[in-house]
């Protein structure tokens, strides 16, 4: 029988496929778990004549089938519209099974705007709308029951304005002539996730280069038994084992308990715990195929580098000033190492973001160009940086 919280859900979506459009927040607790934990769900929709209307889902209280919301969230009909949205995302698209399209990140778009990037909900209230939000509550235990005024009125905030205030960055990118580079943005944190795939941890783990080919088998299988332990415990992988032990473990390849006990790191409480199930996983991975070292090659430093990358970089911030983009959306340090690496070894342009599409158009060009000397920087009447050709 449906609960009163399945009708909420309903009307949400129904709202949401009606005018086309719904804002949403999250609260969650990630310390000392696996992953993090879903424990609210704001969401802000449209009504007919009340304004927007503001509902708060609590997962953890709340009996509640979430699929027509996630079902909404996978319409690309939809626009959804959230502010600094990567865990968000992340976060919904696995609690409640479901893709999320047409996502409107109103911090990251605002960067589009003239403004600076990485820019708080609160100050971009302040900057667009010219609301004044009383943060209080940002730090509480949103896993604990139950929830507080404070902590209620906190999290209905953080949606409140969210709808209006995508309408205004929105309104000025249009002027700005922008929209369609910051959608264009905003769809590459539909593929976000926070899933934990052995696969992609493994070239992360810290000394893993350090192993031979034997030793890297050794230390996948590792990997694996320690995400299988955290996830069943529901703990973070590092309590189970840190880095540093499991690549002494994979060096050594310890046969017996006695020897297990003698690496760093392995204390009498996962010797006891874990202790047979980590000398099984360590067998495995000594029979498995060995894992040849394929990192890609960093590139080849050369000492007028910094130089070089302090003249591009002065590049890119000249464009950004002139085109009112934040120089976050432009380009990295280690993009232009890159490019500058390629340009100097007479080597193709590596595929970059700095120059592919838009910004390729609007400052990857004008980078080859300067390397190669038909750019010049100078400084013009008015003391500001100009780039000629």
């Amino acid at each position: 029988m449906p609960t009163a919280a399945d009708t909420v859900v309903h009307e949400l979506a129904e709202a949401a496929r009606t005018y086309g459009r719904l804002g949403i927040d999250t609260e969650f607790v990630g310390e000392g778990r696996y992953r993090p934990l879903l424990c609210l769900a704001q969401v802000a929709v449209d009504t007919p004549s009340q304004g927007v209307r503001i509902e708060l889902l609590d997962p953890l209280v709340d009996d509640f089938d979430p699929a027509p919301l996630a079902e909404a969230l996978a319409d690309p009909a939809i626009e959804i519209v959230l502010h600094a949205a990567r865990q968000d995302v992340a976060l919904l698209k696995r609690s409640w099974n479901t893709e999320i399209h047409n996502v409107f990140d109103t911090q990251l778009a605002a960067g589009f705007a003239g403004l600076r990037a990485q820019m708080g909900y609160d100050a971009l209230l302040r900057e667009m709308l010219k609301v004044n939000l009383q943060k209080s509550a940002s730090f509480t235990r949103w896993e604990q029951r139950p929830l507080s005024e404070e902590q209620l009125r906190y999290a209905a905030e953080d949606v409140q304005h969210l709808l209006q205030l995508s309408v205004a960055i929105q309104n000025r990118l249009v002027d700005l002539g922008r929209l369609d580079w910051a959608l264009e943005e905003c769809r590459s944190l539909e593929d976000v996730d926070d899933s934990r795939d052995p696969e992609l941890l493994f070239p992360k783990l810290s000394r893993i280069d350090s192993l031979d080919p034997g030793q890297r088998a050794v230390a996948f299988r590792l990997l694996q038994w320690r995400e299988h332990e955290a996830s069943e415990a529901d703990r973070p992988p590092s309590t189970v084992l840190q880095d540093q032990t499991l690549i002494e473990l994979a060096k050594r390849r310890p046969r017996s308990r006695d020897r297990l006990q003698q690496i760093r790191g392995i204390n009498e409480a996962t010797l006891h715990r874990r202790g047979d199930r980590l000398l099984k996983a360590i067998a495995e991975g000594r029979e498995a195929e060995p894992i040849p070292v394929t990192r890609e090659r960093a590139p080849r430093q050369d000492p007028v580098d910094p130089e070089l990358i302090a003249l591009t970089e002065t590049l890119v911030r000249t464009r950004a000033n002139e085109e009112q983009l934040a120089y976050e959306l432009l380009a990295s340090r280690a993009d232009l190492q890159r490019v500058i690496a390629a340009w100097r070894d007479d080597l193709p342009t590596p595929d970059v973001r700095t120059v592919r599409g838009w910004r390729g158009e609007l400052v990857g060009q004008d980078i080859l160009a300067l390397l190669d000397g038909d750019l010049k920087l100078r400084v013009d009447e008015r003391r500001r940086v100009v780039a000629e050709r």
